[in-house]
């Protein structure tokens, strides 16, 4: 059977895709490994339009329920599952799933989302949603008042520094080259604020506490000299990757691996791929984006298989 439409991912891109597909009577097998995304980790997600707080686990779990109420004839639920690789066949394109299934469907959308590049020190593991988080905008009001680390010196680095200003007593950069990547404009306004401090070419050792983190030490490049910094967050810029492989040769990817998509639908540079969330080259990644750019897609994709063909 040729399905309409195969969605890859189960985080908010996936999902909202998901549910207007089966609104729309797109006949569409849905596949993911797990739900929520990234955010999953979270545990108190106060930006996700329609709750005040919720936590990660929360939202997977609404995410779920949501699209599983749609579950019957126009949709088809592949849960635990992984697309491996994605080819062009005639009718439009086969997906093989790890476990060796195949899939066949007129339109593909890859909401795959990315993952963040971890921390690796002593004590990053440990103090995962302890005190070091992957994100400010979902978790930087929690630590109000208090003294923070970014670590980065990209844009997303000054950015994040930028947002923890508004509530913490104090933010401390880390990057561990002595240049900073981000632009000069970004640098200079974030550090003209009295309550921030950069440090360059310093290396991150370990990050220590008891139930939660309590400090973190660095170590000079240059001379291996070690600092340890009293802190109570650690927010953690150093890059993300996209989760893009099983489409890599298929559609057109950027430097980082981020699929290039037309902001105005979603397409990839293959006819028949959309991709939607933080797999694709958009400037900003959030939960809300993300759902609202799956469903232009969804919209474009309805079109496609109804006029464009």
């Amino acid at each position: 059977m040729i399905h309409d439409l195969i969605i890859v991912g189960g985080g908010p891109a996936g999902v909202a895709a998901g549910v207007y597909a089966a609104r729309k009577k797109i006949r569409t097998v849905f596949v993911t490994y797990d739900w929520g995304g990234q955010s999953i980790v979270s545990p108190d997600i106060q930006n996700w339009i329609g709750d005040k707080s919720i936590s990660g686990e929360q939202l997977a779990e609404k995410l779920k329920d949501h699209l599983l109420s749609y579950k019957g004839d126009f949709l088809e639920i592949k849960e635990g599952a992984k697309a491996e690789r994605v080819d062009k066949i005639d009718q439009g394109f086969k997906v093989k799933l790890e476990e060796g299934a195949e899939l066949e469907g007129k339109t593909i959308l890859v909401a795959t989302g990315a993952h963040r590049r971890k921390l690796v020190a002593s004590g990053a593991e440990e103090f995962e949603q302890k005190g070091i988080t992957y994100c400010a905008t979902c978790d930087g009001p929690l630590f109000g008042g208090k003294d923070v680390v970014v670590i980065g010196g990209g844009n997303a680095g000054f950015e994040t520094a930028l947002q923890l200003l508004a509530y913490a007593k104090s933010v401390t950069l880390l990057h561990h080259r002595e240049a900073f990547k981000a632009d000069k404009i970004t640098v200079d306004k974030v550090l003209s604020d009295p309550k921030m401090k950069a440090i360059t070419a310093a290396s991150t050792v370990r990050v220590e506490g008891d139930n939660f983190v309590k400090s973190l030490t660095y170590k000079e490049v240059k001379t291996g000299e070690e600092h340890t910094i009293p802190t109570e967050g650690v927010f953690v810029e150093i890059g993300l990757i996209p989760t893009t492989e099983f489409v890599k040769g298929l559609v057109e990817l950027n430097s980082y691996g981020s699929i290039k998509v037309n902001p105005r639908t979603q397409a990839t540079s293959l006819s028949g791929i959309w991709a939607a969330g933080d797999c694709a080259d958009g400037l900003y990644h959030q939960n809300n984006i993300a759902a609202g750019d799956a469903v232009k897609a969804l919209e474009d994709i309805y079109l496609y298989l109804h006029l464009k063909q």
